[in-house]
């Protein structure tokens, strides 16, 4: 065997032992979820035929030729059996595309489909692509809602970083031919647009994030909700924020809806990520919400605080200090599988169950928005609790 054929069989059984790891549910537990050991996704989990030309004529030195960067913001769904994550993986050029990743049982052993998804233009054609919600809706379809990412013609001359946002719908039958329709049309730019999986007054609602920059949110007040006519030429006219950005909160320079909410018997449950500033930068953390079951866009239970943060290696990577989640997946015997991204490097599992989740957004506390009254709150907690011991003696 030549040292070709040596290399490359090494290639593929370090391969499949990344691939085949059992991953482990960590002894730390809060009660609320259950992190996991090892990252689900990461660059080298990417099929080595995306990244390696195994002809050795034409790559007798066996190099990397397509390399891939990272593995992040995947939207979840159950399809057939197999718990199926719409990754946006990002190449080495910073070209991010989306790529389907199959796992039997949610938590290891997820692989790659041979090929990426083939999402068609819009008129316009994008520069950028990520960050796939998914919905399976009432309607019979199941929607992708992503970011379409534009240079900003406007731009100065010389400004190569100014862009623009755009909220793009794809939709499909079987997770591998994408209709895509035009992208919704906003008079702000739009990311993190979600769609709610029922119809509200016979129409289609979505949840929306306007914000006046690429990158700032601007006058933008936090998630937004709208209701449009038909969605397959879906327009923004009329918007009301129903989770507003709030002054030394958790979400006080961003806040974006997640992944479609669950529907529980006590409220549609939500997940997000609320954006503060800090001394290193932007924070990303995880927090939830719960909307009324009659009125989707009426908030019903917020508790203080993230949900979720970065933890250890968790902080570290392209973008550090981020969490963001934009995909779960609700089990039929209440089991929820929260698939979330760190420092826009890789993609990590956490489980719960609804009822935890749900007990977590109704008997949580909500934020008091001042040092004085946390204080008066945690002191009442901690007289409950010594009053409780005392009993108990």
């Amino acid at each position: 065997m030549n040292d070709f054929a040596i290399r490359s069989r090494r290639l593929v059984e370090r391969n499949e032992e990344l691939l085949s790891r059992k991953n482990e549910a960590l002894d730390y537990d809060n009660g609320i979820y259950r992190r996991y050991k090892y990252p689900v996704l990461t660059a080298e989990h990417t099929p080595l035929i995306w990244r390696y030309d195994f002809d050795s004529q034409s790559n007798p030195y066996l190099m990397e030729r397509i390399g891939m960067n990272s593995t992040m913001n995947a939207g979840a769904i159950k399809w057939n059996g197999k718990y199926l994550l719409v990754v946006r993986v990002e190449a080495v050029n910073r070209k991010s595309f989306f790529a389907i990743a199959e796992s039997p049982n949610g938590i290891d052993n997820f692989r790659f489909r041979n090929f990426p998804v083939n999402m068609p233009e819009d008129v316009i054609p994008a520069t950028n692509n990520y960050d796939m919600r998914l919905t399976v809706h009432e309607d019979g379809y199941i929607y992708g809602l992503f970011c379409a990412e534009r240079k900003d013609p406007d731009a100065p001359s010389g400004d190569l970083s100014s862009a623009k946002a755009t909220a793009a719908i794809a939709r499909t039958k079987d997770m591998i031919n994408w209709e895509r329709l035009p992208d919704v049309k906003s008079v702000s730019q739009q990311r993190n647009v979600v769609l709610h999986p029922e119809f509200v007054n016979g129409k289609y609602a979505l949840y929306t994030r306007p914000q006046d920059g690429f990158i700032d949110a601007g006058n933008g007040g936090g998630i937004g909700w709208t209701l449009i006519d038909d969605i397959t030429h879906a327009e923004i006219r009329e918007e009301k924020i129903i989770d507003p950005r709030c002054y030394h909160t958790i979400k006080e320079v961003k806040n974006g809806e997640g992944p479609q909410p669950l529907k529980t018997k006590y409220g549609w449950l939500h997940l997000a990520h609320g954006v503060r500033a800090c001394a290193s930068g932007l924070r990303y953390v995880l927090y939830l919400y719960m909307t009324s079951l009659k009125d989707p866009s009426r908030v019903i239970s917020s508790p203080a605080g993230y949900f979720m943060a970065p933890r250890g290696i968790e902080r570290i990577g392209d973008v550090f200090n981020v969490l963001f989640c934009n995909g779960w997946i609700a089990d039929d015997d209440g089991r929820v599988f929260i698939y979330y991204a760190s420092s826009d490097t890789r993609m990590h599992v956490a489980t719960s169950t609804v009822d935890r989740l749900v007990d977590y957004c109704r008997n949580t506390p909500s934020d008091t928005l001042t040092s004085r009254k946390s204080v008066e709150l945690l002191n009442k907690q901690i007289e409950h609790n010594l009053k409780m011991l005392k009993g108990n003696r």
